[in-house]
């Protein structure tokens, strides 16, 4: 009679290996900004993270004004003394690794995240549709018009600004300044479903160009920037796929 033994049972865990694509939307404190995230699974707790951001800078002396008296009524508020829009595009290599994992659906996986890469600062002239003052019969009325960017010294106290011109204008003069940008977050990520992405981020951002960021006709203007952000991300996972963690196979009694 021979006798057959049956292998251990294995009860280890099942490890998910799992990517993400996902996008956010994130409030700076110098502006607002858009990105998107591809996230690589390295191990059970870490992946490479691949980032595309699109960021929208302000100068922080920016205040909107009204336009001249004697513009329509319609003339759309415009930053007094603003010369240029300025975009930044930031690509990313980076890292994130979990600190404490979800217990349950209505728990919170809290992680640590980092990234470095290159930026792209990208310029656009503002122009502005000015009104040209003269005096009639005593009265002051807009004699002429005229579209052109802001400098002081072409504007004398004879023209009012009457508000921004076409957002059109001035795109054949974009300029660009290359630059670097370091970043680090904390994601509060608290999705009930497991194929989905919902996080709170929260993080800064330090960043250095070649020269000076020309946003405001002032000297006053910024060639190295330190952001802090708050941001909403949302995304789903894809490519799963399970393994079980490396161990010997189950021994099999020899038959006797």
């Amino acid at each position: 009679m021979q006798l057959y033994g049956q292998g251990e049972i294995d009860q280890q865990d099942i490890i998910l290996f799992q990517n993400e694509r996902s996008a956010s939307g994130s409030l700076n404190s110098n502006g607002l900004s858009a990105a998107f995230r591809f996230g690589q699974r390295r191990t059970y707790l870490t992946k490479a993270i691949y980032d595309i951001e699109l960021a929208y800078i302000r100068h922080p002396k920016e205040v909107k004004v009204v336009a001249s008296p004697y513009s329509y009524t319609t003339s759309r508020k415009f930053v007094y003394g603003k010369t240029n829009i300025f975009i930044d595009i930031r690509p990313s290599i980076g890292f994130q690794r979990e600190i404490f994992s979800k217990e349950d659906r209505g728990s919170i996986a809290i992680k640590y995240y980092y990234s470095v890469g290159p930026s792209l600062g990208i310029t656009k002239p503002i122009y502005y549709t000015f009104n040209v003052i003269g005096i009639i019969n005593s009265q002051l009325y807009v004699i002429d018009t005229r579209i052109e960017k802001f400098e002081f010294s072409q504007h004398p106290q004879s023209v009012e600004i009457a508000g921004r011109a076409s957002f059109w204008r001035g795109f054949n003069e974009i300029s660009l300044y290359p630059g670097l940008h370091a970043k680090f977050g904390l994601s509060f990520e608290y999705s009930s479903i497991s194929q989905l992405i919902n996080a709170v981020d929260a993080g800064v951002i330090a960043e250095a160009f070649i020269k000076k960021i020309p946003i405001m006709y002032t000297s006053d203007n910024k060639q190295f920037y330190l952001t802090l952000f708050i941001s909403y991300r949302f995304g789903w996972i894809i490519d799963a796929r399970y393994r079980r963690p490396r161990r010997a196979d189950a021994a099999i009694t020899q038959p006797q």
